[in-house]
């Protein structure tokens, strides 16, 4: 649903800003058909090969019609998609083209805050021409004639408004949000298309008896941190398409961290130490290039059973050395964990309370 025209208010109060958000469409396997027209069409599965304890990543949509979603096992997705074609992602591909698209954004508005490679807010309240859907519109026609790919946008008061609205008319769309039209465009969403509302709490949710926004604005915020916690309280904001967030043009990164999914279980620690070793130099090399240092060492072990746990301890200084973070994460692993009596499926490891050097 295009819309050419617009109020969304003035410039200098919250509830009048002028927000577009802009999520490419099925972005890694878009880019792979970019590079390889033939497998346009097709069913594309980013990710691992069938078999392996990989996840999809992205998947094109004549895959999705068979219900393959990112975050699934690439395994299950060739049960659901045996036709599908799996290829490996190229991230170093996929960041040269987002900086492609993160440049045209510029063209308009400085304040923009990316929420990865293929999505983020810019806030244009202070253009000084155009309006918010003007500049969607040609943002999204000068990605398709300059890059070759499509983009869906949405335009609200707000960042909450403005996401689900990107997320109303996939692909290659573009939604519009009037601040005068919030409480028509909400009434009837569900809960869990609010942004941060995962399966479990879309569950606590729906147990409780509430499943659309229109089911929680009669209801004291009260009751629903009794469900919730402090998070009920954003929850009940949210329903009523109310978000005050600013656009974030900066961020200050509180931590290094690399992680791997082992091949197969592991029960034996010389194995799990060593990827640890291999781990820990991937996080070094990334804080010496960024020119940073931590003081506390995180050990990250999920068992076969897909429980998580994360172990930590703080070093007297920030340090970047490799053999240290290592050496502090195996006797994490060794004195803090099940290690070697539980079969491990995942290793991660990452240093935090970082220091400029």
């Amino acid at each position: 649903m295009e819309q050419a025209t617009e109020n969304i208010g003035t410039a200098g109060s919250v509830s009048t800003r002028k927000i577009v958000h802009i999520d490419m469409d099925a972005f890694y396997a878009s880019v792979e058909m970019l590079d390889r027209p033939e497998y346009r069409g097709k069913p594309l599965i980013v990710g691992g090969q069938p078999g392996s304890r990989s996840v999809v990543c992205t998947a094109s949509y004549e895959a999705r019609k068979f219900g393959v979603r990112s975050a699934m096992s690439t395994t299950y997705a060739a049960r659901l998609c045996p036709q599908g074609i799996f290829v490996p992602p190229r991230f170093e591909r996929y960041k040269e083209i987002s900086s492609a698209v993160r440049k045209i954004f510029e063209r308009y508005t400085d304040q923009i805050e990316p929420l990865s490679l293929d999505e983020a807010y810019l806030d244009v309240t202070n253009h000084p021409t155009m309006f918010a859907t003007k500049i969607a519109q040609e943002i999204r026609h000068a990605v398709a004639k300059e890059l070759g790919l499509t983009c869906s946008a949405g335009v609200g008061p707000n960042k909450l408004i403005a996401k689900i609205a990107s997320d109303m008319n996939k692909p290659n769309g573009l939604t519009v949000v009037q601040p005068h039209q919030i409480r028509e465009f909400m009434e009837k969403m569900p809960l869990r298309k609010i942004h941060g509302v995962g399966p479990a709490t879309d569950k606590r949710l729906d147990d409780a008896g509430y499943k659309l926004c229109s089911d929680l604005w009669k209801v004291d915020p009260g009751v629903l941190e009794s469900v919730l916690g402090s998070w009920g309280c954003w929850i009940w904001r949210a329903a009523q398409g109310i978000d005050d967030r600013p656009v974030v043009t900066t961020w200050d990164r509180r931590s290094y961290g690399r992680e791997d999914t082992l091949s197969a279980d592991e029960l034996d620690t010389k194995a799990l130490e060593a990827k640890i070793d291999q781990l820990s130099h991937m996080v070094a090399k990334s804080l010496i290039r960024s020119k940073r240092s931590g003081r506390t060492i995180t050990l990250k072990i999920k068992y076969s059973n897909f429980q998580s746990i994360t172990r930590s301890r703080s070093v007297s200084v920030e340090t970047q050395d490799a053999d240290l973070i290592a050496s502090v994460c195996k006797d994490l692993l060794q004195n803090k964990t099940e290690a070697g009596a539980r079969p491990v499926r995942l290793v991660g490891v990452s240093v935090s309370k970082l220091a400029n050097l």
